[in-house]
């Protein structure tokens, strides 16, 4: 009954109120700030690898971006692609760019409110994210406190079970026992959560770029060495994503499978508009000092995962010999795809991308929930047990099959999402006028600098005046 019950709120959820209101969403923002992810790409760039200034009380923008890649690059990425392909054809990975491409302005609009909205957190770093600037923006406590704990239901808890699943189902195939894959998987977790923001920011800054570039030249490869076939894969994918021709080997459905599939994969891996991102995105000490700069560097973030990352194993997939069906489908395609192209090794480097793909999104994850907590009150005792809880679960998720409470985690993940686009639209006007600021600024040949006092109609309305003096 409890499964009918979560399986219908997911249906109502997943299918009408998630998958058209996150790309009408990403459409208004694209509108309003005039083509922001198009226009103003090189700004993603400049605000990310710009001159770092030094601020203890928060992390860089590269690690914070390296945070928000290690949550949204994950089995996603290798099992979730592969999904989309068998269950909506080629077309799905066109469908899956569309909802990147428009999200990449939703991503800006909700960080850029996780930054504005920020505040000094219980030792002094600062802290902040979708609860913050619904309680703080919109007045509405109760309703940041529901998205919290929603957020620590899926990312804190039941997505770092299905993480160390995805671990665990991928190396017990090499002969390692799944409680062994656990265990070890908890006691490196319980190294660098244990340490703290900075610890997950540091470590996710080395691990990141090498799991992400390793993943984009072995793709890389295989582009070069069929690039022939390109063409009519690109063409294949934009064909059958628009019904303009059939699926090979009959997918259910057509046009609309590959787009429900496309859309609904291509949001559960970049996450935009979710309401994640913007969680780690208020830690960061922005560079400009502008709250506009972390929603430039969290729009590049979307266009890494699913742009990049996403077709990278589409690319893999589709130029194989590998024939998607029912018995062979998720992680067991991609790997078949790699053993295609690079013989037994390609097996390993699908274990190995998972392991770290996995790997990082669970530390990923946990840095968001830490910062729900604290909006939640509570304090070091409260996150040292929500870091045991952490291990709990990986361990657990290692050994055990997840799917009842996999279904749970996309039930809370919804009712986030559904809060947090519902607050961003509401606070729509001062994502505009703070985008307007910043760019007037861009424009005038300054360094754009954000200073609460030239924003009266933001003053006494929850942004903290000594963050933005």
């Amino acid at each position: 009954m409890l499964d009918g019950i979560i399986n219908a709120i997911n249906g109502v959820l997943w299918n009408y109120v998630l998958i058209y209101g996150l790309i009408v969403v990403g459409i208004y923002f694209t509108l309003r700030l005039r083509f922001i992810q198009f226009v103003h790409f090189p700004e993603m760039l400049r605000c990310t690898f710009g001159r770092t200034e030094k601020d203890a009380d928060g992390i860089s923008p590269f690690q914070a971006l390296s945070v928000s890649l290690a949550s949204r690059v994950g089995t996603g990425n290798i099992a979730g692609v592969a999904v989309a392909i068998t269950l909506g054809g080629p077309g799905a990975i066109f469908w899956m760019w569309v909802v990147a491409t428009v999200g990449m302005a939703t991503a800006y609009a909700e960080s850029a409110l996780a930054q504005l909205y920020k505040v000094h957190g219980p030792n002094g770093m600062y802290r902040g994210g979708p609860a913050f600037y619904i309680a703080n923006g919109l007045g509405l406590r109760w309703l940041g406190a529901l998205f919290a704990v929603a957020l620590l239901i899926s990312f804190g808890l039941v997505f770092e079970a299905v993480q160390a699943n995805s671990i665990a189902e991928a190396w017990v195939t090499f002969g390692i026992p799944r409680w062994v894959t656990g265990v070890g998987l908890a006691a490196v977790t319980a190294v660098i959560i244990f340490g703290g923001i900075p610890q997950i920011a540091r470590a996710a800054e080395l691990i990141v770029p090498f799991m992400a570039g390793a993943y984009l030249l072995a793709a890389a490869w295989i582009f070069a060495t069929n690039l022939s076939e390109v063409p009519a894969v690109l063409s294949h994918i934009v064909r059958q994503a628009l019904g303009l021709e059939p699926v090979v080997g009959g997918v259910a459905g057509g046009m609309a499978a590959a787009m429900l599939n496309g859309v609904k994969r291509g949001l559960f891996s970049n996450e935009a508009g979710m309401g994640s991102a913007p969680n780690i995105a208020a830690v960061a000490t922005p560079d400009p000092h502008h709250p506009a700069a972390q929603g430039f560097v969290q729009s590049l973030g979307v266009f890494i995962d699913t742009i990049l990352v996403c077709t990278a194993t589409a690319v893999m997939i589709l130029l194989s010999g590998a024939v998607p069906s029912a018995e062979l489908t998720g992680v067991a395609l991609t790997q078949t795809a790699l053993g295609e192209h690079f013989g037994s090794a390609g097996l390993y480097f699908v274990g190995l991308a998972i392991l770290f793909f996995a790997f990082t999104s669970i530390i990923g994850n946990y840095a968001y929930a830490e910062n729900a907590l604290i909006y939640l009150g509570f304090g070091q005792r409260g996150i040292t047990v929500l870091r045991f809880a952490v291990l709990g679960m990986v361990i657990w998720g290692a050994l055990q099959a997840v799917g009842t409470v996999f279904n749970f985690a996309d039930a809370s993940m919804g009712v986030m999402a559904t809060i947090n686009l519902f607050a961003i639209v509401a606070l729509s006007g001062t994502i505009a006028a703070i985008t307007r600021d910043f760019l007037a600024q861009r424009r005038a040949g300054r360094r754009p600098e954000f200073h609460l006092s030239a924003h009266p109609d933001l003053a006494g309305r929850g942004v903290d005046a000594d963050i933005w003096r």
